[in-house]
């Protein structure tokens, strides 16, 4: 099987089901398998380390997660129109992988989460890809061909999926239909790159 990492942090559950179903995009192409995992938040306090199995939710990332996925799908809510620190704390802990080339030439997608509209989902995606293309990943988007992007009103951008958790929402974590539908096709796109990459490098 050819397996992408579907790597995220989420507060308060939005990224996580956009994680869900860009899992499911990726499981919809045939010999592909999504692996889910997180990373634990950062404490303001030094000593503090967080279990080595979250309480709920999917396993922990590590650095072998990322060494041997054939794709990577990276998300992460918006914080101030960048990605939030957990997941800039472990990207930065990858220069030995950086340095062994070990993401070289591997595909990779980004998606995010804010609670506005304007809340910074473009900014927060271009910066998510900067450490993915220092690992000399390939960058997968949306096209403008999928209809999705031309109907939303809420969610989705040609640099990666993306939700609009409004504030006030009886449940800010539901995905409209064409969030769904995006994030679907983006772990698609980034799984069909990968079987097609393996199959030419094999």
């Amino acid at each position: 099987m050819t397996e992408v990492l579907v790597l995220y942090y989420s507060r308060h559950g939005s990224t996580a089901e956009l994680a869900r179903h860009v899992a499911r995009g990726v499981e919809s192409v045939e010999g592909a398998t999504a692996r889910l995992r997180t990373v634990p938040p950062v404490s303001a306090v030094s000593k503090a380390t967080a279990p080595a199995v979250p309480p709920e939710g999917p396993p922990y990332a590590t650095i072998d997660d990322l060494r041997n996925c054939a794709g990577l799908v990276l998300g992460s809510p918006t914080r101030f129109g960048q990605m939030a620190a957990p997941l800039k704390h472990f990207l930065d802990g990858t220069s030995a992988l950086w340095l062994g080339g070990g993401l070289d030439r591997k595909p990779a997608g980004v998606f995010t989460s804010t609670s506005s509209m304007h809340g910074g989902q473009e900014a927060t995606l271009l910066g998510m890809m900067l450490p993915l293309l220092h690992h000399g990943m390939y960058l997968v988007g949306l096209p403008f061909t999928s209809d999705a992007l031309h109907l939303t009103r809420t969610g989705g951008t040609p640099y990666g999926a993306s939700h609009l958790a409004a504030r006030g929402a009886a449940d800010p974590a539901r995905l409209s239909d064409e969030e769904r539908e995006l994030s679907q096709l983006l772990g698609r796109r980034v799984a069909e790159l990968a079987m097609t990459l393996r199959r030419t490098t094999a």
